[in-house]
């Protein structure tokens, strides 16, 4: 404070109760005045509440008509209980207001809370002056927010007549978080079935002159979308649930991909427990599927404003689901990543992420953010290295691109090239130097690299000079289906082949294109270390691209 301010208060609590009371005067002493303290959870108190100084300061000078804020324990409490409110309320000399941050997102854009309002006894209701929410920061996924919470308002407490039927409940026999979250999701589920409400709209002038088309009664349409089921939408609740618990599906994929990945020796030689890791495997394989199925039919709803408030979230969860999805696939020869130290008792927003980052945590080189930098995608993209079964799935895309081309030029006129042989398998690339890229079909591209590009030179009797290996001495090749419209899977993956091979030792890398393959021409060229190479030798129709590593 200032000295002027000094000398007027005694302390920041004695000021802002001063400030407050007479701003609530000057506003004719309204209903409802709320003031939010600056210790406004146990947490920030000192050194606790009972003791804190600025609470009885608070307590004793703030006027009693004026309801206090309060979030409970912490910023966003897991649970606050009765006693917990008594202690806090003979502090106050009130009743506190609880301004709860159950559902709030704000401190991470990767989290969406769609649980139910749950951990608030409903005993709290007679010693609270009311409850405010501090919901999503989107406004249409606070459904369940909003009319759970309007659940717990409604029931009934000290054993009277129950205004909402909830069953049986273990902790509190008047409200069931289980029960009221599926009644919420079941209407919520009508709203995604509704369809957004347009303005009027001028008729448009049209010419009358030509007859329009009319499909008749016995024609199909040409796709008819899945129809979004209440199922899909307690999935997307249990994978989006609440900041300290997730739901129990997502739980037990969790539980399910540590166990896969810590024992994955299983898969190295056939023995007892092998038949069991690929069951569990597949398991997994299903939830994952079953995300992938949610996305999608929740992709075609009919309300496009839910959709919109959703997108992202759901995006990201599918990428993470599919990375874990295309990780156990992969298990048996992966290190396993260090763990995280963290104390016992986090705020929710060390937890960063949700379920999507809890996903990538699991996975190899875990932290790593660069990988997730790009907007969310339609498709989801997983890139992983390359195994011996991938290999008729590599010659298939060589065939199916070679055979794309030869419109151009006739196949027996063209030069074979060095990368050819790697592609069609002639020549194995260099450990850990391969990968795949994967869609929710299957392969839809490769990228291999030998370390020492000779053997691959004398397959095709190639003369190239030795000066290009000295700059050069490694060989790479990448492909992609034409369906993978997105560019930035590809770059990821020439990326990640890049830093292989530089991990090996290699000055540079070279790749060989045919003068006309100007798809080819222009990703090297966009992805900007890569330029146009003198090599004496090279047929003409055929030229090298090469990179400083």
């Amino acid at each position: 404070m200032c000295p002027a301010d000094k000398q007027a208060f005694s302390s920041f609590a004695h000021a802002q109760v001063a400030v407050t009371n007479e701003v609530y005067q000057h506003l004719g002493e309204p209903d409802i005045f709320l003031f939010c303290p600056t210790d406004y959870c146990a947490k920030l108190c000192t050194p606790n509440v009972p003791q804190s100084s600025y609470l009885l300061t608070v307590g004793e000078k703030l006027l009693p008509v004026i309801d206090i804020l309060w979030t409970g324990p912490k910023v966003v409490s897991h649970k606050i209980s009765v006693e917990s409110i008594e202690e806090v309320s003979s502090v106050l000399r009130r009743a506190p207001v609880i301004w709860d941050n159950i559902h709030a997102n704000d401190y991470d854009p990767q989290r969406l809370f769609l649980g139910p309002y749950k951990d608030r006894p409903t005993e709290l209701i007679p010693k609270l002056r009311g409850v405010l929410t501090n919901p999503n920061c989107e406004f249409y996924p606070n459904f369940v927010a909003i009319h759970t919470l309007a659940t717990w308002c409604k029931a009934a407490t000290h054993g009277g007549a129950r205004d909402v039927e909830m069953g049986e409940e273990e902790d509190d026999p008047c409200y069931s978080p289980q029960k009221a979250l599926s009644l919420a999701l079941s209407e919520w589920l009508q709203e995604f079935l509704s369809t957004d409400q347009p303005g009027d709209e001028e008729p448009m002038q049209t010419d009358m002159g030509e007859s329009c088309y009319v499909p008749g009664p016995g024609e199909k349409p040409l796709f008819t979308a899945e129809p979004l089921t209440l199922d899909d939408l307690k999935l997307l609740s249990d994978l989006f649930y609440l900041p300290y618990e997730h739901g129990v599906t997502a739980r037990t994929m969790l539980q399910e991909l540590d166990w896969l990945k810590n024992n994955s020796c299983a898969t190295t030689a056939e023995t007892d427990k092998t038949a069991e890791w690929r069951s569990r495997a597949q398991q997994f394989d299903d939830m994952c599927e079953s995300v992938t199925q949610m996305f999608d039919r929740l992709s075609n709803a009919p309300k496009r404003s839910v959709l919109y408030d959703l997108y992202n979230y759901i995006c990201d969860i599918k990428s993470g689901v599919g990375m874990a999805r295309a990780y156990v696939k992969t298990l048996g020869g992966w290190g396993q990543p260090s763990a995280h130290l963290m104390n016992d008792d986090p705020e929710p927003w060390r937890f960063r992420g949700g379920l999507s980052g809890e996903f990538q945590r699991m996975l190899p080189g875990h932290g790593n953010r660069d990988l997730f930098r790009y907007p969310p995608m339609t498709s989801v993209y997983s890139i992983r290295p390359y195994c011996p079964e991938d290999k008729m799935e590599v010659q298939r895309i060589f065939t199916e691109m070679q055979r794309a081309g030869e419109g151009q030029v006739p196949q027996v006129t063209q030069s074979p090239l060095m990368c050819d042989s790697l592609s069609a398998g002639d020549v194995s690339p260099s450990p850990d130097c391969a990968l795949v890229l994967e869609d929710d079909i299957g392969v839809c591209g490769y990228a291999l690299a030998l370390i020492d590009a000779k053997p691959a030179a004398a397959k095709i009797q190639r003369a190239t000079g030795d000066s290009v290996f000295e700059d050069f001495p490694s060989l790479i090749t990448i492909q992609v289906l034409p369906r993978v419209s997105d560019p930035s899977p590809a770059k990821r993956m020439i990326g990640q082949l890049l830093s292989c091979i530089r991990s090996s030792g290699s000055r540079g890398a070279f790749c060989e294109l045919r003068e006309n393959d100007r798809r080819m021409i222009q990703f090297y060229t966009d992805l900007g270390s890569f330029k146009l190479a003198k090599v004496a030798g090279l047929p003409q129709e055929v030229l090298t691209m090469a990179t400083s590593l």
